[in-house]
C-alpha cells in the first residue's frame, strides 16, 4: 500500500501548468459533450455544475495517474473508473438518460450504461495524448 501511495503522490506532483491545462481541456470537452448529449437527446448531467465535479475533480486526478501508462493500459483502468462513475451517475439520478434515446435503439436498453462505460473510456488516453501534445506545443517541453 505503502508503494502505491508513492507511486500516486509522484504522478501528481506535475508543473502547475499541466494541471490548468488539463482542467481547461477537460472543462471544455466536458461542456461540449454535456451540449451534445442534450443536443441529440442521449444523455446529460442533471446540472451544468458536475462537468467540474465529473470532468475536473474525477477525471484529471485520474488522467494524471494513468498518464504514463501504454494506450491499453489507460483504458482498461479508464474502464474501470468510468464504469463505476456511469453506474453511480445513473443510480443516483445525477445523469439523465434520454428515454429511447439513439444508443437504446441501436445497443438496447440494458446496454446504454454499457456503450457510455466504453466510449467514455476513451477519455483517459485520449485526453493524456491531446493534453501532452498541446502541453509540448506551448511550452516546448515533455510532460514529465
Amino acid at each position: 500500500m505503502y508503494n502505491f501511495l508513492q507511486w500516486a503522490k509522484s504522478q501528481l506532483q506535475v508543473d502547475a501548468r499541466l494541471i490548468v491545462l488539463y482542467c481547461l481541456v477537460y472543462f471544455t470537452w466536458g461542456m461540449l459533450m454535456d451540449w451534445f448529449g442534450t443536443q441529440v437527446e442521449i444523455a446529460r448531467f442533471t446540472y451544468w455544475w458536475q462537468v467540474i465535479t465529473v470532468y475536473i475533480l474525477y477525471m484529471v486526478p485520474i488522467s494524471l495517474l494513468l498518464r504514463k501508462l501504454p494506450f491499453h493500459a489507460q483504458y482498461a483502468y479508464g474502464l474501470i473508473a468510468m464504469g463505476l462513475l456511469e453506474f453511480g451517475g445513473y443510480a443516483l439520478q445525477s445523469s439523465y438518460a434520454y428515454p429511447d434515446n439513439l444508443l437504446d435503439q441501436f445497443f438496447n436498453i440494458r446496454n446504454f450504461s454499457l456503450g457510455m462505460a466504453l466510449f467514455f473510456a476513451l477519455y483517459f488516453p485520449l485526453g493524456n495524448w491531446g493534453v501532452g501534445r498541446i502541453y509540448k506545443a506551448l511550452f516546448r517541453k515533455e510532460v514529465g
